[in-house]
């Protein structure tokens, strides 16, 4: 049994750090075979509600405790993650004269809160995990409230949205399951952490079908928009990545955090955006297209963005070790 999870934990670990090149995989074949991924889109509230499911497993209370002792960065994270991205969005869409589905939809993208995928690049580059995990938390427990009342603020002027709707549909598929991912992990904790490294898998399997989902759906619809919205999605999530790492450099706070304060802002819980679209604005088809594109983009993007912080992080690793040996001749 042993040998089995700890094979399933390596799967696991090799899934989540290569998941940007996964979804592009699978989103290539959905494109070219509608009818193996269709399917996933009767299901995407319950993928994503699985995956949400799954991070609450990986909080600890003792999460929410490191939450709360740095609170001058989570609170810098906060407003930026509530402020650059919406204001982005709207910003582009009204620049853009962008259709009404494709407003809507990349609008829900920039007020959602931050992506689990955030941790796992913050990871790669070598910022602080802690912070990104405790950002994650506090825009996600914030989402219920602050993501329905920044769409029916910033998306009214291209189409109506009702704000009590866009609650509860959060409440159902973001918050329940985290709370509920939460409770088990504080009863059964031990049992859980058994099985903590195979858990982001299950993220993992649900974000991708959600995707693979939207894109086997809209393939041509991606045909005939696809370049508008992917440059859209391109010019939103690099602007929320280099203004979330401006804020933390004007608030003067050191490079790991930073790295985690660029990542958490410029990468989104798009499965989320794509859900409230399904749930919420059938009559906007379109309106899942940027959430999905963003989520194969924001992967690649903050791979790359990881590997410059990384590499800047090595090398004034290297510099001050130079100086110290220096130093000590």
């Amino acid at each position: 049994m042993n040998t089995v999870l700890k094979k399933a934990g390596v799967l696991s670990n090799y899934l989540t750090r290569y998941i940007g090149v996964i979804i592009v995989v699978f989103s290539i074949i959905a494109f070219f075979w509608n009818e193996g991924f269709a399917w996933t889109t009767t299901y995407t509230t319950a993928f994503l509600g699985v995956a949400m499911f799954g991070m609450g497993l990986t909080i600890k209370v003792d999460d929410f405790r490191r939450v709360f002792s740095r609170p001058k960065e989570i609170l810098i994270g906060f407003v930026a993650q509530y402020t650059i991205m919406p204001l982005a969005a709207w910003l582009l869409c009204y620049l853009m004269d962008l259709p009404t589905d494709l407003a809507l939809g990349v609008i829900l993208v920039g007020c959602c809160p931050g992506g689990t995928a955030s941790n796992v690049v913050t990871y790669i580059a070598g910022g602080d995990v802690a912070l990104s995990v405790g950002m994650t938390i506090t825009s996600t427990l914030a989402a219920p409230l602050m993501t329905p009342l920044l769409v029916y603020l910033l998306a009214g002027a291209w189409v109506e949205v009702s704000f009590w709707a866009m609650v509860i549909s959060v409440v159902k598929v973001v918050l329940i399951p985290v709370l509920l991912g939460i409770f088990i992990n504080w009863i059964w904790g031990k049992q859980i952490r058994k099985v903590s490294e195979v858990l982001p898998l299950i993220s993992v399997v649900s974000i991708v079908m959600i995707i693979s989902g939207i894109v086997a759906v809209n393939s041509a619809k991606i045909l005939s928009c696809g370049l508008l919205v992917l440059g859209v999605v391109i010019l939103h999530n690099l602007f929320g990545i280099l203004v979330g790492l401006g804020t933390a450099k004007l608030f003067h706070i050191d490079h790991d955090k930073a790295t985690a304060v660029a990542l958490e802002v410029g990468m989104q819980n798009s499965g989320l955006s794509i859900s409230l679209a399904t749930a919420n604005f059938a009559m906007n088809p379109l309106a899942t297209l940027p959430g999905a594109i963003f989520s194969v983009w924001h992967n690649i993007s903050g791979s790359v963005f990881a590997g410059i912080r990384r590499g800047e992080k090595e090398k004034a690793q290297q510099t001050l070790q130079m100086e110290q040996a220096g130093i000590q001749q």
